[in-house]
């Protein structure tokens, strides 16, 4: 059981870090690329985000279902309390600290990779009621989707789905689609494209989960027994399959 819960901590925080790498790193490489080309710039970094959500969840998702967000985390603790699914509250702590920290040493990463400081935050400022609006919009769907796929028994297709949602997101949401606390985080640790400057972040954080709140409330008025699902989220993992055989 020990060693089962260091795999999916581990899981959770290179998939997270990795997630942010991409994020940060396409924007730094968007910007050296189109100069000058806000749209572009933007084109090449929501795709490179989606692509490398889908190919993560793929990797990571059989050791531990791929939330690589504290507030995905936290709508599977919560559904599946009454149902016996879903992570335990001491599972949901450590992938939280884990995908926290994962985030930050991902934007590290892209940041070395691209020689820059190794910890340069962000001047970027994303302080303002539509962009909170926004994020709400963007955690509300995204909570939505990933249960409303596992409660119908279609989550193998949630690595392309997820992954698609996101990379929409960038384009129909005004704060370009954080959705994740932890993701969030770890881009103040960047000034860069995809930065967000610290004193911009507990906004965008409390909005993150209202749309928890709101999502969650529209699965339980759409789903009820959404939370029986919650040990597919994202995707199973090996061990709910062994489970499932034995079963």
């Amino acid at each position: 059981m020990i060693i089962a819960r260091r795999r999916r901590l581990l899981a959770e925080f290179t998939g997270t870090a990795l997630l942010v790498t991409a994020v940060v790193g396409s924007g730094i490489m968007a910007t050296t690329l189109s100069p000058g080309d806000v749209g572009l710039q933007l084109l090449e970094n929501s795709i490179a985000t989606a692509f490398a959500l889908a190919a993560l969840i793929l990797i990571f998702g059989p050791v531990s279902g791929a939330h690589f967000n504290p507030v995905v985390s936290a709508a599977d603790w919560f559904l599946g309390r009454r149902t016996g699914t879903g992570l335990t509250a001491r599972d949901l702590a450590g992938y939280t600290a884990a995908q926290v920290v994962g985030a930050i040493a991902g934007a590290i990463l892209a940041n070395l990779m691209f020689d820059l400081a190794a910890v340069d935050l962000s001047g970027k400022d994303r302080s303002a009621g539509h962009l909170w609006l926004g994020e709400v919009v963007a955690t509300t769907g995204l909570i939505l989707l990933i249960f409303a796929l596992a409660r119908s028994g279609r989550a193998p297709v949630a690595p392309a789905a997820v992954g698609a949602y996101i990379g929409a997101a960038y384009w129909f949401t005004s704060s370009t689609s954080f959705a994740n606390p932890a993701v969030t985080i770890g881009r103040a640790f960047s000034d860069s494209f995809a930065g967000i400057a610290p004193a911009s972040v507990p906004g965008f954080v409390l909005s993150q989960f209202v749309g928890l709140a709101v999502g969650l409330g529209l699965l339980t008025a759409l789903y009820p027994d959404a939370g029986r699902a919650a040990d597919q989220v994202v995707v199973p993992t090996d061990d709910d399959a062994a489970f499932d055989r034995r079963a």
